[in-house]
């Protein structure tokens, strides 16, 4: 009888993955520690390398990830998040597409981590962003023009000019959060950090208080659009960032003080 009742309440969300990637799984688990109603589900394809040679680009067909999608379905998720960043370089449409393909082949309703991190970016009225990733300088090239296409401006910019997935998950902390401070220059109204692989969400919390904008992490960005495709509301992820609360929170740290954690 309690195996039937847990298993009504469950909030399934299932996540498309990279198959190298080794941030993302341990990153949301975290993240959704204390909504004991969720649970979380994975689904990986093959992805090993991002550069935009006609192999790399080829890992993202719409074979494959509708796949992964299907098995992911064969568990009753509520929700199914590609959670990864490859249309901030092949254009937001591959990712409408995706998603508008898992909902008419599965009945699940879909997102994506850009997708999702487009809707907090129009939400807020953010236009002007610092662009951190670890990819090499012609895909960060192609992500600054996608984004300037949806109206997004990069103002300032690091990249690391690696290519192996799997490498990304290896980069330092200290390495990240300066690439983040970096890029938090006058004029920029957030940071992006593109990558799911790449271990920034953790440091996100303490380094809004210190600079006083919000960082957009794309494995957060997932982890709350689909949240709010099942009607979770997204301010009980706590010390995660101010995009679950709602990104007009960002103040430096004494106005944080002073404000409390109201959304």
């Amino acid at each position: 009888m309690i195996g039937v009742d847990v298993a009504e309440t469950r909030v399934g969300l299932g996540m498309l993955t990279p198959s190298s990637n080794t941030v993302l799984e341990p990153v949301c688990s975290a993240m959704l520690a204390n909504l004991p109603e969720v649970s979380l589900h994975f689904g990986r394809f093959r992805v090993t390398e991002i550069s935009l040679t006609e192999q790399a680009l080829g890992q993202f067909g719409l074979a494959a990830m509708l796949q992964a999608a299907e098995l992911l379905a064969d568990a009753r998720v509520k929700t199914i998040c590609w959670n990864g960043t490859s249309a901030s370089w092949l254009g937001l449409q591959r990712d409408r597409d995706l998603c508008e393909t898992i909902r008419n082949d599965t009945g699940i309703a879909a997102t994506s981590s850009v997708l999702s991190l487009f809707d907090a970016l129009r939400a807020e009225g953010l236009s002007r962003v610092g662009l951190v990733t670890p990819y090499t300088a012609n895909v960060q090239q192609s992500i600054a023009q996608n984004l300037a296409s949806e109206g997004v401006e990069v103002v300032g910019e690091r990249h690391l000019g690696i290519s192996e997935n799997y490498a990304f998950g290896t980069v330092p902390a200290e390495t990240i959060v300066q690439m983040i401070r970096d890029v938090a220059v006058p004029r920029v109204e957030a940071v992006l950090v593109l990558c799911t692989n790449l271990r920034a969400a953790p440091h996100v919390d303490a380094l809004e208080r210190e600079l006083g904008i919000p960082i957009l992490d794309s494995v957060a960005t997932a982890v709350w659009g689909a949240l709010r495709l099942v009607g979770i509301e997204p301010a009980r992820v706590t010390d995660w960032g101010r995009l679950f609360r709602g990104l007009g929170t960002a103040k430096p740290l004494a106005a944080d003080d002073a404000l409390g954690q109201g959304v």
